[in-house]
C-alpha cells in the first residue's frame, strides 16, 4: 500500500500529461484497439480530455484513429520510442507526444507523455514572422533605393539630439559623408528646408515628438545642386513608458515627380471645371434661347388659333346677321308698303338664321368645355337603336351602315341631346369620307383603362363606355389627325364645313369627363371613338321626345317669377308666359328676387339667368329660396354653361337648365312640365 501511494504521489507529481494505454484484442485486426489503464490529471489539463481512463482510442478519436493505432502499434512492436508535434484543437494548445513501450513487451503497454509546447512555438512563429518581414522590409528599401525613391535614410536619437544619416542622405544634401556618420545637429539638416516649409516642419515633428508613433510630412529642401524639390519625410517616433521620445527614425522619399503629375493634374481639374461651368453657362443660355423661341412659337400658334377662330367666327356670323338685318330691313319695308303677307317669309328666314347662329354658338361652347349640360343617367346601345334610322337615311343609300352593339353595357351619365349631335355630327363626317359609298359601323363597347393606357388618353385610370364611328374612306395623314381637333380646321372645300364638327364632339366629351380619339390610316379609312366614365346607377327611361302640336297653357293660377339682368329677354320671356296665362313676377338681379321672394306671395316656379348683377348669382339665388322653399321648382336660363356654378351639371332635385336663345314654344313645354311633375 505504502509503495502504491508512493507510485501515485510520483505519477500526479509529473506536471506533464501522462498516460499508459493497453493493447486490446477486437473484430478489427492486431490493431484493433488500445485502452487507457491509467492517466494523472495533467491529461486533461494538457489534452482537454476529462475522465480519459476506461476509454479506447476509437472512443476519442472516432474520425481517425488509424494514425494513432499505426503510431502506438509501431512502439509496441519495435520498442523503439518515438516523439512528435501535435496541435491540439480542443485545448488550442501544441503539444509535444513521447511515447515507449513498457517492459516486459508482454505487457502490451505503451507510456504517454504529452508536453505543453504552445509558448515555444509561439516564439518561433512571432521570430520567422519578424525575420520575414525583416527580410521584407529590406528587399522594399532596396528597390526603392535602387528605384532612386528613397533619398536616403535618419536616425535621431532624441535625448542625445544625435542625428545620423546615411551615406545617400548626405549626397543628397551636399553634407560629409563621414560627419553624417558621426552625428550632426537638426539645425544643419533643418538649414536645407525651403523658408517658407520651415514653420509646419517644425510643427509636424513636434506633434509626432509628443504622441508618437508614425510621422509623415512634405516639404522643399535644398539639395546638393542647389534647387529645391520635393520631399516626403516617413519615420516612427518611439516613446518610452514615461512618454519621453527616446527615437525618431525615418526615411526620405523624392516626390518631386508625383507632385509634378499631381500638379498637372490639378490643373487639368482646373481647366476641366472651367470648360464645364462654359459648357453649362453655354447650355443654360442656349436652353434660355430655346424656351424663349418655344414660347415665342407657341405664342405664334396660339395667335394663329385666335385667328383662325375669329376669321371663321367672323364670316359665318357676319353671314348670320346680314340675313336677319336684311329680314328685318325688308319686314320694314313691307310693313311700310302694306304688304303684310310677304312677312311671314322674311320672320322665317330671321328665325332660320338665328337657329344656326345659336347652334354655331353651342359648337364653339362644346369646343371650349362650356356649353350647358343636362347630363342623366344613359345607355349607349339605346340611343344608337333610337338614331339608325336618322342616320341611315342621312347618309344616303350608298353607305351600308351597321351597328355592334356590346351585350351588358355599362351606363354612362351623359347629356342625352349632345350626345346625339355628336353621334350624328361623326357619321356625317364618315359619309362625306366616302364619296363613292362604302360601310360605316357604330359600336359600343365597355373599357377598362389601366395607368398606361389611360395616360395615353388623357385620362384618370377607370372604367369607361366608348362611341365609336368607323368608315372605309379615304383616312386622313397623320398631320391632318394631328389637327383634326381644332377649331375651324377643315379639309372640305370652302362652303362645304365650318370645321367646328369634330372640335366640338372633343369639347363635349371633354366636358363629360370623357375623351375623344382618332385613330386613321390614309386610304383605309377612319375610327372617331368617344370614351365617357362609367356610371354606377341604372338608365333613366328616355323621355318622349315628339313634339306636341299645340303649345300648353297655365292650367290654374301658377305665379313665375321671371329673373334677368337682360331687359329685351325678361320682356321676351314674361310676355311669353303671360300670353300663356301664368301671372309672372319679374326682377333684374339676385337682391331684387329676394324681396319678392320675401314678400310672401306664393310662386310655383323660379326662372332664373345663371349669371346675375349684384353679387349673387343664380344659383346662390335659388339655394337661398329653396332654404325656406325646399319643395320649389328651378328652371336655369343661360346663354353659357356657367359649369362651377351649376355643379357640372348634377343639380338638385327639382332644378333644372335650359339653354338660350330658345323658342317659344319649348320654353312653354319646358316650363308646363316643371309645374306638373
Amino acid at each position: 500500500m505504502r509503495s502504491e501511494a508512493r507510485y501515485r504521489a510520483l505519477f500526479e507529481a509529473i506536471d506533464d500529461g501522462f498516460c499508459i494505454i493497453e493493447f486490446i484484442d477486437g473484430p478489427h485486426g492486431p490493431l484493433s484497439d488500445y485502452v487507457h489503464i491509467e492517466a494523472n490529471s495533467g491529461y486533461g489539463r494538457h489534452t482537454g480530455i476529462s475522465d480519459i481512463i476506461g476509454k479506447t482510442l476509437r472512443d476519442i478519436e472516432p474520425n481517425a484513429p488509424d494514425q494513432w493505432l499505426t503510431l502506438y502499434g509501431g512502439v509496441l512492436e519495435s520498442g523503439r520510442a518515438i516523439r512528435f508535434e501535435q496541435h491540439f484543437v480542443a485545448v488550442d494548445r501544441y503539444i509535444e507526444v513521447s511515447a515507449s513501450r513498457v517492459e516486459p513487451a508482454s505487457l502490451r503497454q505503451v507510456s504517454v507523455l504529452f508536453r505543453d509546447i504552445t509558448a515555444r512555438r509561439q516564439a518561433e512563429n512571432a521570430l520567422r514572422d519578424s525575420e520575414a518581414t525583416a527580410r521584407e522590409n529590406v528587399q522594399r528599401v532596396q528597390l526603392a533605393l535602387a528605384a532612386g525613391a528613397i533619398i536616403g535614410t535618419w536616425f535621431w536619437d532624441v535625448p542625445s539630439n544625435r542625428f545620423t544619416v546615411d551615406e545617400a542622405f548626405a549626397r543628397a544634401f551636399g553634407l560629409d559623408p563621414a560627419l553624417g556618420r558621426i552625428g550632426l545637429s537638426l539645425d544643419q539638416v533643418i538649414e536645407t528646408v525651403h523658408p517658407d516649409d520651415k514653420a509646419s516642419l517644425s510643427q509636424a515633428m513636434g506633434e509626432a515628438l509628443r504622441r508618437g508613433g508614425p510621422y509623415a510630412h512634405q516639404y522643399r529642401t535644398r539639395r546638393a545642386d542647389g534647387q529645391y524639390y520635393w520631399l516626403e519625410a516617413n519615420g516612427r517616433v518611439e516613446l518610452a513608458a514615461d512618454g519621453t521620445p527616446l527615437s525618431f527614425p525615418g526615411v526620405l522619399l523624392d516626390i518631386e515627380t508625383r507632385r509634378a503629375v499631381e500638379a498637372e493634374r490639378d490643373r487639368a481639374t482646373s481647366a476641366l471645371r472651367s470648360l464645364n461651368d462654359t459648357l453649362e453657362q453655354r447650355v443654360a443660355e442656349r436652353t434660355a434661347e430655346l424656351m424663349h423661341a418655344e414660347e415665342q412659337l407657341r405664342h405664334s400658334q396660339k395667335m394663329e388659333a385666335v385667328g383662325q377662330l375669329t376669321g371663321g367666327l367672323a364670316h359665318d356670323f357676319n353671314n348670320l346677321l346680314a340675313g336677319i338685318s336684311g329680314s328685318m330691313e325688308l319686314m320694314q319695308t313691307r310693313l311700310a308698303q302694306g304688304r303684310i303677307s310677304e312677312l311671314d317669309r322674311y320672320v322665317t328666314g330671321a328665325q332660320g338664321a338665328v337657329k344656326r347662329a345659336a347652334g354655331l354658338t353651342q359648337r364653339l361652347l362644346a369646343f371650349s368645355r362650356r356649353q350647358t349640360l343636362d347630363p342623366k343617367p344613359a345607355t349607349l346601345n339605346r340611343l344608337v337603336s333610337g338614331m339608325q334610322d336618322l342616320v341611315t337615311r342621312s347618309v344616303g343609300p350608298t353607305i351600308e351602315v351597321e351597328t355592334a352593339l356590346a351585350g351588358g353595357l355599362w351606363t354612362t351619365f351623359v347629356d342625352i341631346g349632345q350626345l346625339e349631335n355628336a353621334l350624328l355630327n361623326l357619321c356625317l363626317n364618315a359619309r362625306d369620307a366616302m364619296p363613292d359609298g362604302g360601310k360605316l359601323t357604330i359600336e359600343t363597347g365597355n373599357r377598362w383603362f389601366d395607368e398606361r393606357a389611360s395616360r395615353q388618353r388623357g385620362l384618370s385610370s377607370g372604367q369607361y363606355v366608348s362611341l365609336c364611328v368607323s368608315d372605309t374612306g379615304t383616312g386622313m395623314t397623320p398631320d391632318v389627325v394631328e389637327r383634326a381637333f381644332d377649331p375651324f380646321f377643315t379639309t372640305k372645300p370652302t362652303g362645304q364645313g365650318t370645321g367646328l364638327g369634330l372640335s366640338m364632339v372633343h369639347g363635349f366629351a371633354g366636358q363629360s369627363g370623357g375623351t375623344a380619339r382618332i385613330y386613321s390610316e390614309l386610304g383605309k379609312g377612319t375610327m372617331i371613338c368617344i370614351y365617357l366614365p362609367r356610371h354606377l346607377g341604372d338608365a333613366e327611361t328616355a323621355d318622349d321626345m315628339s313634339s306636341p302640336t299645340v303649345t300648353p297653357r297655365a292650367s290654374g293660377h301658377e305665379t313665375i317669377l321671371v329673373v334677368d339682368d337682360e331687359p329685351l329677354v325678361r320682356m321676351v320671356a314674361v310676355e311669353i308666359l303671360e300670353e300663356l296665362g301664368y301671372h309672372v313676377l319679374e326682377a333684374d338681379d339676385g337682391m331684387s328676387a329676394m324681396r319678392i321672394m320675401n314678400s310672401g306671395q306664393p310662386i310655383d316656379l323660379l326662372v332664373t339667368d345663371v349669371g346675375l348683377p349684384g353679387g349673387m348669382n343664380g344659383r346662390q339665388l335659388a339655394d337661398a329660396i329653396r332654404a325656406t322653399r325646399p319643395d320649389l321648382r328651378v328652371l336655369f336660363v343661360t346663354g353659357y354653361a356657367e359649369n362651377a356654378v351649376l355643379n357640372h351639371g348634377h343639380l338638385d332635385h327639382g332644378m333644372h337648365v335650359m339653354t338660350k336663345p330658345f323658342l317659344g314654344d319649348a320654353f312653354a313645354r319646358r316650363v308646363k312640365d316643371l309645374l306638373i311633375k
